[in-house]
């Protein structure tokens, strides 16, 4: 059997902190506000997990941030993500970027894909993602995936306008 657990903050009482669950709209919040309060009305620590739902050791972790930060710390915590890998100048730069499209010359395609953007991320962020990486950034910046037809870029109007003219009916 494991050491008794201690309550160190005895700012509330066992009354004080049901009548604090009461209020509580966070069911994850009563839970351990339960346990704490049948701790401190004598109840083993293995009793008072299992009355309440939880592991020992996991009612041992609330009981350490009760004793530090008191009921606030009784909320869940919720982590911020990852950091993204491209800042907002980088963000709105490919968006530019995507909205003037790709230069046939240098980029050798006529419209980008994901697979062709996420090249052009690598060559000129320094940042290799999976292109389905890409198409999610492309539909926070707003941007579709349809496209007009692509055309030739040495396209000759004229002879398409005279083209049609023999066609006429």
């Amino acid at each position: 059997m494991g050491q008794p657990v201690t309550l160190t903050n005895l700012e509330h009482s066992a009354a004080d902190l049901r009548r604090l669950m009461s209020k509580e709209k966070d069911g994850q919040v009563v839970r351990r506000l339960l346990a704490l309060a049948l701790i401190l009305e004598g109840q083993s620590r293995t009793d008072a997990a299992k009355m309440s739902g939880m592991e020992r050791q996991t009612l041992r972790d609330w009981v350490h941030r009760y004793n530090v930060e008191g009921v606030v710390g009784l909320s869940s915590r919720v982590s911020s993500g990852p950091a993204p890998l491209l800042s907002e100048a980088q963000m709105v730069e490919l968006k530019e970027l995507v909205a003037a499209g790709p230069d046939p010359e240098t980029d050798k395609v006529v419209r980008w894909r994901c697979i062709d953007l996420r090249e052009k991320i690598v060559r000129q962020f320094g940042v290799s993602v999976h292109q389905r990486t890409v198409a999610k950034w492309l539909r926070l910046l707003d941007l579709t995936r349809l496209q007009p037809r692509p055309f030739h870029p040495k396209k000759d109007v004229q002879a398409q306008e005279a083209f049609k003219k023999t066609f006429a009916v």
